[in-house]
């Protein structure tokens, strides 16, 4: 007796699925999701997860604040003493928090913790120049400008972002000029340092950041030609097994039809028989040209036009086709939809409406295509569609699929007309 399988066993496609649910709802991204939107998504994980790192460095400090203003000599050498300081404390604290909440928003959450993060190099500019003695050029805090310099790297790897702790190093020459206070030949050595190094870290984390961005944009590139061509290549697989099973069976329908037919001598078994083979040349037919969309060979307007020419003398009505624009490759989605809405309008008109005559035009524009189907038969309400009839509906389902839009006109005893419109698409 075999055991039960488990689900996953059962169904490992359904998983998948649910995996590629999981992470799309958590990137906030769609089935139909482009390359630029992916790497967009990826940078933008990327920064906050660089971001809260800040923060946590950031909490890091402000514990070190709480102590210099809870040593009385450590307060005193930085000359904060009295309430303005636990309220400039409380503050960062502040400030702190509320980049953390909207740290998850694409622009709210750059916005502020760039500023946040310009807010902390003032203030540590204000501890490196505050002491009178020690202070400026000399201070030990100067290495904390470093510091500032890679994070606005790591964070915003632009050549304007990162100014602000590149202009701290002359802000504080500045200073100690301003409040008298002699630069030594070794202090401009410092200077110089600084400098030297400010540059090498901007210049290494910059280009680093570049590099792996331009790597993950071509692997997310690679990914979807990769997807395309596996999608092509099924195409094709499905292609040659359709050619070479149904079609076979079609043609040899055909053949036997032909044979039967020479032996009949009843004129209305001929006629049947005549019925079936019109009827499997028909789908020979149509299954040649579902292989020529799915091998990508497809040529929308001469296929419309051969088979409104076809369709012309099988029902004998009087159908005309005209094409205007410039004709453009559209991708196979887009050539189905219109080829589907021309048959399903082509057999309303035929079936239903018993109209006589039929208009069909196909129309390139630079906004898009756009298909026109008018008769002038019977005619019926939109509104009312009868119950088991779903050429309306599934009219309508394949144009809001690929964004495009659908109009139907008609009324009883005035005829009918469906305009339906594509966006400009490419192959």
């Amino acid at each position: 007796m075999d055991s039960d399988p488990r689900p996953g066993d059962d169904h490992p496609a359904h998983d998948l699925k649910a995996r590629v649910r999981a992470v799309l709802e958590r990137r906030n991204l769609t089935d139909n999701v482009s390359a630029e939107q992916a790497a967009a998504s990826w940078e933008q994980d990327r920064f906050v997860a660089r971001a809260r790192a800040l923060f946590y460095a950031r909490m890091m400090f402000l514990t070190l604040g709480l102590l210099i203003l809870a040593v009385p000599a450590w307060s005193g050498y930085f000359g904060f003493n009295g309430p303005i300081s636990f309220l400039g404390y409380f503050a960062m604290l502040i400030y702190s928090v509320a980049n953390l909440l909207v740290i998850d928003h694409p622009k709210a959450g750059r916005w502020v913790t760039y500023l946040s993060l310009c807010f902390d190099l003032l203030i540590t500019v204000v501890l490196i120049a505050r002491p009178q003695v020690g202070g400026g050029l000399q201070s030990p805090l100067l290495a904390t400008q470093l510091l500032f310099t890679t994070l606005f790297a790591i964070l915003f790897p632009k050549p304007l972002a990162i100014l602000p702790p590149l202009l701290a190093l002359p802000i504080t020459t500045r200073l100690d000029l301003l409040l008298n206070r002699s630069v030594t030949a070794v202090e401009l050595l410092t200077l110089l340092w600084y400098l030297g190094l400010n540059f090498i870290i901007v210049y290494v984390l910059v280009y680093l950041n570049e590099r792996e961005a331009t790597a993950h944009r071509e692997v997310v590139s690679l990914q979807g030609d990769l997807k395309e061509l596996a999608v092509v290549e099924e195409r094709n697989r499905l292609a040659r097994e359709i050619h070479d099973g149904l079609g076979a069976s079609l043609s040899s329908m055909i053949i036997q039809a032909e044979y039967i037919l020479n032996l009949a001598r009843e004129d209305g078994l001929r006629t049947e028989i005549r019925e079936i083979k019109a009827t499997a040349e028909e789908s020979i037919e149509e299954l040649r040209r579902n292989l020529r969309m799915m091998r990508d060979d497809f040529e929308l307007a001469q296929g419309l036009e051969d088979y409104v020419k076809t369709f012309r003398e099988r029902t004998g009505q009087d159908i005309r086709f005209e094409r205007t624009g410039l004709t453009r490759k559209l991708p196979p989605d887009a050539q189905l939809a219109l080829f589907r809405i021309l048959q399903e309008c082509l057999s309303n008109a035929a079936k239903h409406a018993e109209a006589k005559e039929v208009q069909v035009r196909l129309d390139f524009s630079a906004e898009g295509v756009h298909l026109v189907v008018r008769d002038n038969g019977k005619g019926f309400d939109p509104g009312r569609t009868p119950r088991g009839h779903y050429g309306l509906l599934n009219m309508r389902e394949r144009a809001m699929k690929l964004g495009g839009s659908i109009v139907v006109d008609s009324a009883p005893g005035a005829g009918a007309q469906v305009a339906f419109s594509l966006p400009c698409l490419s192959a």
